[in-house]
């Protein structure tokens, strides 16, 4: 029997976070919250008898730029074209913008078919971190106290398009806690840690150079000791690995960062943990 194809309410966005947790991604606790500010008509789900059978999401950031992510078929549908017809819809949805995507190394090959090219690896880093003594004499706050305006322009540096509802939602939701070193009217770097479902990650975490990153790793990450926590690196930054490695992290998960059509210039040797594999 044919799938029909919809869009994913708001409300339903939870369906495709347990999706995403089934397939091993450990997404937030507060991710669907999250993700529901960006663009309510870029999440499909596919259905078959009324049954969920899939899903996939592609955001609309703003005329340039859109994310793929949450492509998933419910292991006993799969083999049955759900995938393609969803993936078909997706794309169509947007446009002639630049798409980002994550992808797992299974599923590589066919977005390479699509016309996506790989522009570097990301790997996960998992573990109970060993924090060093908080340095420097840099005053940390929490995140909520430095000015949105400073977050957001430094987020632009890291990502191809303004989301300031989504970075608004995010540093708010429930659970998250956010810390930045900001210095004489100046955010040297941020960062925020979440519960998801299984430990912690950091993410994001920006900053002007491993010293702030890692002042700002250590004291998030003091706000959950003895608990596993993740940071998904750009390989690219080896400063950043450098940090992981240090803190006793190992490797878990790796994901291709891969775009079709023009790849934006971002600021990677800023970028110490990336915000999410679904919505970049």
């Amino acid at each position: 029997m044919a799938v029909t194809l919809r869009t994913l309410q708001a409300s339903e966005l939870s369906l495709a976070v347990d999706w995403a947790a089934a397939e091993g991604w450990n997404p937030g606790l507060a991710d669907a919250a999250c993700f529901a500010t960006v663009d309510a008509q870029g999440f499909l789900l596919a259905e078959r008898r009324g049954e969920p059978v899939g899903t996939i999401s592609v955001v609309n950031y703003d005329e340039r730029f859109a994310f793929l992510g949450f492509y998933i078929v419910r292991p006993d549908q799969r083999g049955q074209g759900t995938g393609l017809q969803l993936w078909q819809q997706a794309i169509g949805h947007a446009g002639s913008r630049t798409i980002g995507l994550d992808g797992v190394l299974a599923q590589q090959h066919n977005y390479r078919r699509s016309g996506f090219v790989l522009v570097h690896r990301n790997i996960r880093y998992g573990g109970r971190a060993r924090p060093s003594t908080p340095s420097g004499d840099w005053p940390r706050l929490d995140l909520r106290e430095v000015p949105f305006a400073a977050v957001e322009a430094s987020d632009r540096t890291v990502f191809p398009a303004a989301r300031a509802d989504f970075l608004r939602a995010w540093i708010g939701a429930p659970g998250h806690r956010g810390r930045a070193v900001f210095e004489r009217g100046r955010l040297r770097g941020w960062g925020v840690i979440r519960p998801c479902r299984l430990g912690y990650k950091v993410a994001p975490l920006v900053a002007d150079d491993a010293s702030t990153a890692c002042a700002i790793f250590d004291d998030l990450v003091s706000t959950i000791p003895g608990e596993q926590v993740f940071i998904d690196v750009p390989e690219p930054n080896t400063a950043a690995v450098a940090l992981a490695r240090q803190r006793g992290l190992h490797p878990v998960f790796e994901t291709a960062r891969m775009y079709k059509g023009t790849p934006p210039d971002l600021a990677l040797d800023s970028l110490y943990g990336i915000t999410s594999f679904e919505l970049g």
